[in-house]
């Protein structure tokens, strides 16, 4: 049988594809844009869009297992072809934001909150991954300023939160794709450690070898930076966090060792991991 993995060209699904391969799986890969996909020869690159799920069913032929990548307009009809379709398990990117008390009000927890439901409203065996922020956050964030000046302008310098490496998120979804034992867990999923915005820059300049600098801007600076980058709510979500996170940081969980056996990458592995990206 064949794992289709959706999203396959995305931070966590390229690791997601490789961490399969390497188990020795078959792999069918998503991806609207298959010529550019730049995969294994040996990964079965397939056209196609989760926003269309009509366009799903050839992809889903002989296929027991799926690594599913959010989409909540369209999660019920996607969902309803998995299942139709003889799947048995599926693993989903979620988001630790729908752990938060505003949960009902956060528009990352209402997008991810979307996709669980209409699983759980399913007889599949399910696997939810619920990571905390991204490391690959700080490279839409930070990368061209750091490119072009070895600086960082942002709020909340203290800020602490665990950031996650995307391969540990695709290492805890091919366990829950190819063990047994992991049907209706919900994983919070966190880096070892919770460490500033300040630090975070620092290892960042070690890791490509360069002074980068961090600066204190106020809230009022930063969302006026961002304005013509994201929608105004998830620019007041990320301040909201970053402000919550001086107080009390972010929180840290065991649970990629627990079900992977080693313990998560540090935000200094995952900076040199992407050193590259930085300069």
């Amino acid at each position: 049988m064949t794992i289709l993995v959706t999203g396959a060209t995305g931070h966590v699904g390229r690791h997601v594809v490789e961490e399969l391969r390497n188990a020795g799986e078959r792999v069918r890969a998503i991806t609207r844009r298959p010529d550019s996909a730049n995969l294994p020869a040996d990964v079965e690159v397939v056209p196609g869009d989760l926003t269309e799920p009509s366009a799903l069913r050839d992809a889903l032929r002989d296929v027991d297992r799926v690594y599913l990548f959010p989409i909540p307009d369209t999660a019920r009809e996607v969902v309803g072809l998995i299942q139709r379709a003889g799947v048995r398990r599926v693993a989903v990117l979620s988001s630790s934001s729908v752990l938060e008390e505003d949960a009902e009000h956060n528009p990352s927890a209402q997008h991810h909150l979307a996709v669980e439901r209409a699983v759980e409203d399913t007889t599949l065996e399910w696997t939810f991954l619920r990571p905390d922020e991204f490391a690959t956050n700080t490279l839409w964030k930070w990368a061209p300023s750091i490119r072009a000046a070895g600086i960082v302008r942002a709020p909340y310098g203290d800020a602490a939160r665990a950031l996650i490496h995307e391969a540990d998120i695709a290492a805890v979804a091919a366990r829950a794709l190819l063990e047994d034992g992991h049907a209706g867990k919900k994983y919070e999923l966190t880096g070892p450690e919770a460490i500033t915005q300040v630090e975070q820059v620092r290892l960042i300049g070690e890791a490509i070898g360069r002074d980068v600098r961090f600066e204190e801007v106020s809230p009022e600076q930063w969302r006026e930076q961002m304005s013509a980058h994201m929608a105004g709510p998830i620019i007041e979500m990320i301040l909201e966090y970053l402000a919550a996170s001086v107080a009390k940081p972010g929180p840290v969980t065991p649970t990629v060792q627990e079900v992977t056996g080693r313990p998560a990458r540090t935000f200094a592995e995952w900076a040199v991991d992407h050193a590259a990206d930085f300069r």
